[in-house]
């Protein structure tokens, strides 16, 4: 603005010099005219370096602004990093310190939509997503068409689901027992405790007998009672998993709930004048329901639900269920069903672990995207839940270190939270290396006795995953491998990964039904059949 002023000052005086040297030479005489040429001359003269004085000013003005400008950005963007390094700094030394200097840590919830919900608003990953959805149709339409040419007729026979979901209703009585001890026993135990802990000076002895009551409340209930029900009355494949599955999530949520209240307590002794607050009934119940393993007494909740966006998700699940169906009927059954009465070899068994490859791939992301993206994020949008991150861009990992971090966010954050940190609070921080060790080993365990309960059988094929495999890229495939290739990688040995699984698993199942057990030993139970049994087909 201030250059166009002068520009436009430059032009007047300009103009109105012009006009005037016009009227100097209408007088009369030579020299009268070369009296007004020089006169003209030197007003001009007068007026360029008048007009070049304050344009040399205005533009010193000018720069003035943009430098003083300049150098106020940089010196709040000089104390903002300041700041964040000094935090940062604040940050590691309060991580160095023990923990039991600061036990009020732990995890922050805060408002955010799931990452899926996020890429579906693009174009681009919707044509994704349509794709797998013309895919179960291709797998419809080929079912059909076989049936039609073998049978003569259309015919979609489900009853593979049927029997994976037979029993329910014992199903649903023994998940009745487990969630009513889970919300009442140690509510009030702990309830119990609290007031005893607080107005008798035996606060020990009081300690001890609680543990003990609640272990053995929670050992009757959660532990022996369910194992019970899967043997007794032999439940198919998928209700054995829903039983096992809600007895794991209702030892994680009782367990993260006591250990919570425990803490809060021995918080407030430590302050004098503060007494614990024993939380409602009514949020403890919310916590059993909401899509997370960490006790808060308040989340921060959503303002209204969104019926569509629930129904929408039950029906995408039900999708990946069909899906899940007719990628083991049409392309593992038939591999391990062995029509060709040839007897399983080495060359057989590589062949089946690369035929394994994809249908194992397609489960384990109908597994994600069913149960971490849709199961989750719709009984999150019915109780109003806000913090949707279940998950991080796993998809995206250059290391198993960085993919075991964010494939399940929510079983992440009770290993991290309770076994990792509170195994370092015990031991020291020198040993980093064994904590993470401990907790690749509960999850080992785990994931092992759900697979061992939910088939029937044991074949240490998850533990062996887990603990050994497992452990191994953790260390190696670590984070500080950042180039692409890493994640070609790390998809690669996925591949692999469920490939073995889905082979290993498929070719015991088949073992268990062709070569049945005689007997029930320790070490007859324990063998896998396939190692043994030497079955046609």
């Amino acid at each position: 603005m201030a250059s166009s002023k002068t520009s436009s000052k430059v032009v007047n005086r300009t103009s109105g010099l012009a006009s005037h040297s016009n009227l100097a030479p209408t007088e009369n005489g030579p020299d009268r005219q070369n009296k007004y040429n020089s006169e003209d001359i030197l007003q001009w003269s007068k007026h360029v370096e008048q007009i070049k004085a304050e344009v040399i000013e205005q533009v010193k003005a000018q720069m003035s602004e943009v430098l003083d400008k300049v150098l106020t950005d940089s010196l709040q963007s000089f104390s903002q990093s300041a700041r964040s390094s000094a935090v940062e700094n604040t940050q590691q030394q309060t991580d160095e310190k023990p923990r039991r200097h600061r036990m009020q840590d732990g995890k922050v919830f805060v408002a955010r939509q799931s990452i899926l919900d996020e890429l579906f608003e693009i174009s681009h990953i919707q044509t994704i997503y349509h794709m797998f959805v013309a895919a179960l149709f291709l797998f419809i339409i080929s079912t059909l068409a076989v049936d039609y040419i073998d049978q003569g007729r259309l015919v979609l026979d489900f009853d593979l689901f049927f029997y994976a979901f037979g029993q329910l209703g014992v199903v649903i009585w023994a998940w009745f027992i487990m969630f009513g001890y889970t919300l009442l026993g140690p509510y009030h135990i702990l309830r119990q405790w609290r007031e005893l802990h607080s107005n008798y000076q035996w606060k020990m002895p009081i300690s001890i007998a609680t543990s003990i009551v609640l272990l053995a409340a929670e050992m009757s209930v959660l532990g022996y009672f369910p194992v019970y029900v899967v043997l007794h009355y032999q439940l198919p494949t998928a209700s054995r998993f829903i039983v096992i599955l809600e007895q794991i999530r209702f030892l994680m949520k009782s367990y993260s709930f006591i250990r919570e209240m425990v803490v809060a307590v021995h918080r407030a002794k430590s302050k004098k004048d503060e007494v614990a607050r024993f939380p409602s009934l009514y949020s403890y119940l919310y916590f059993l329901f909401c899509p997370t393993l960490i006790y808060r007494e308040t989340y921060p909740r959503n303002p209204y639900i969104r019926w569509n966006y629930v129904r929408r998700n039950f029906a995408m699940i039900l999708g990946s269920l069909f899906y899940l169906y007719f990628i083991l009927v049409r392309l593992c059954i038939p591999v391990y069903m062995n029509k060709s009465n040839q007897p399983f070899s080495r060359r057989t068994l590589v062949l089946a672990v690369f035929h394994s490859t994809l249908p194992g791939m397609l489960i384990l992301l109908l597994g994600f995207f069913a149960f971490l993206h849709c199961w989750l994020n719709a009984f999150a949008e019915m109780l109003r839940f806000a913090d949707r991150m279940f998950y991080k861009d796993w998809w995206n990992s250059t290391s198993f270190a960085n993919y075991y971090r964010t494939w399940n966010i929510v079983v992440h954050d009770w290993l991290y939270y309770y076994a990792y940190q509170d195994f370092i609070w015990l031991l020291g921080h020198r040993l980093r290396s064994v904590a993470t060790l401990s907790v690749f080993a509960v999850s080992a365990f785990v994931h092992e006795y759900a697979f061992t309960m939910g088939f029937g059988f044991f074949y240490p094929v998850m533990f062996c995953l887990f603990a050994i495999i497992g452990v191994v890229f953790n260390f190696t495939l670590h984070d500080k491998r950042k180039s692409p290739v890493w994640n070609i990688i790390m998809w690669t040995c996925l591949f692999i990964g469920q490939g073995v699984q889905v082979c290993l698993y498929c070719l015991e199942w088949n073992a268990q039904v062709q070569c049945p057990r005689t007997g029930t030993g320790f070490w007859e139970l324990v063998t896998p059949r396939s190692w043994t049994c030497n079955y046609t087909g």
